[in-house]
């Protein structure tokens, strides 16, 4: 089947991106979905907090999502759900399996991987213990809890601090839970930090920071945990043990891009996102395959995912308006103090401002955000702090660009009080 845009994925990302293209004017176009609702992750969101960037309201997260299944609704956007994307090709075929439909192979002009992220399992953290029942990711405990109505436990310690984590903090509590601590091995908290305010601080939870677990105990159900003070290598300090009995053991340490049919397209990984290298057209080394949201990098909020992804499908349907336009690429680098800045490249021969996201690699205090070609400071600006926990931007005109010979380095430094 030949189609203009085939879009992975129905959750916050691909909904947008796919409204935008609808926007656009492009209508010859699919998204593949493999659960059975559009939505993704949003559908166990039952929290607010969501929307306050986009719609200038505070939104649950089936609420959000509701917004742009209506929208794609109204505009007749063909979803298909229950459909498994097998591969995908770089030169934009996409195979795809489904009980009602078999097989289906599109031939597209453009493709957007919109496939989000998953979390990492204990297996990743080489935790030492017993493989006994109770141990949990915080997003599936979320979803035993939001949308199936189990309880995982009663007695809960909670690994990591991600946002996740410290929103199943409140949750249990809410419950009936009785959540005895939250454990980071970081010198900060990797999660919002309006949520260490509302989830933990709230709800007299502790969060000790700079520990981990160092023993998971239990033969047939999880009885306690050790947990040990580390040092600045993230090694257990011994002495510094104690131990906690629960019954319940929530892992919330850290999330990864689902970027299994990334790789299958043969497609370059950035090490420091672990999503595609893109240009700031969110256009992959492959042309015509684009790339949004968090299976490109893990954002902290929503509202961004869908403002990502709506540039994203603009940018696809201007590539199948206009073809592949003239470039003139440079690469852009993490300095000093930053981590995974994307986009990894910019057009110079493109079109509006640039803005490159990234995490800093500590916490940051009267910081200042610099944007260098070689010798030549391109912009620079303030920021009063940044944190690990959430994701910095700085936007450059892509005039002050231009003429720029060599690559473009984004740092961060301590600025003067």
């Amino acid at each position: 089947m030949k189609i203009d845009i085939l879009i992975v994925g129905a959750g916050p990302a691909g909904l947008s991106a796919a409204i935008a293209l609808k926007e656009a004017g492009i209508h010859n176009l699919v998204v593949i979905e493999r659960e059975n609702e559009a939505g993704g992750i949003l559908r166990q969101c039952i929290h607010n907090g969501f929307g306050l960037h986009r719609f200038r309201e505070e939104l649950t997260g089936p609420e959000y999502a509701a917004r742009d299944i209506d929208k794609a609704t109204e505009l007749g956007i063909d979803i298909r759900l229950n459909t498994t994307v097998l591969s995908v090709s770089k030169d934009k075929t996409v195979t795809c399996i489904s009980r009602e439909r078999g097989i289906d192979i599109f031939e597209c002009k453009a493709v957007i991987l919109c496939m989000g992220c998953r979390e990492r399992p204990r297996g990743a953290l080489g935790t030492p213990g017993t493989r006994c029942a109770g141990i949990f990711s915080a997003g599936t405990a979320q979803k035993f809890v939001n949308l199936m109505g189990l309880m995982p436990g009663r007695e809960i310690v909670i690994l990591g601090s991600g946002d996740i984590g410290l929103i199943m903090a409140r949750r249990m509590t809410l419950q009936g839970a009785k959540v005895k601590a939250c454990i980071e091995i970081m010198p900060y908290s990797s999660g919002l930090n309006r949520n260490i305010v509302q989830c933990l601080d709230d709800y007299d939870i502790p969060l000790y920071l700079s520990h981990t677990v160092t023993d998971i105990k239990g033969r047939e159900r999880l009885s306690g945990i050790t947990v040990s003070k580390v040092d600045e290598n993230r090694s257990p300090i011994p002495g510094t043990e104690f131990e906690i009995p629960c019954d319940t053991l929530l892992l919330s340490v850290g999330l990864i891009p689902e970027n299994e049919l990334t790789l299958g397209a043969g497609l370059s990984l950035s090490p420091a996102t672990s999503g595609a290298i893109v240009d700031d057209d969110f256009e992959t080394e492959a042309p015509g395959i684009f790339t949004a949201g968090n299976v490109l990098h893990v954002h902290d909020l929503v509202d961004h995912v869908s403002d990502e992804a709506a540039r994203a499908g603009r940018a696809a349907a201007n590539y199948i308006k206009k073809g592949e336009g003239k470039k003139d690429m440079r690469n852009v680098l993490d300095g000093k103090g930053v981590r995974g800045a994307v986009p990894q490249k910019i057009n110079l021969r493109g079109e509006g401002d640039v803005r490159v996201l990234f995490r800093p690699d500590k916490v940051y205090e009267n910081a200042e955000i610099r944007v260098h070609s070689g010798d030549t400071l391109v912009k620079s600006r303030k920021a009063r702090i940044l944190t690990p926990g959430e994701m910095a931007e700085i936007v450059v005109s892509r005039e002050a660009l231009l003429g720029m010979k060599e690559d473009i380095i984004i740092s961060v430094t301590e600025g003067s009080k």
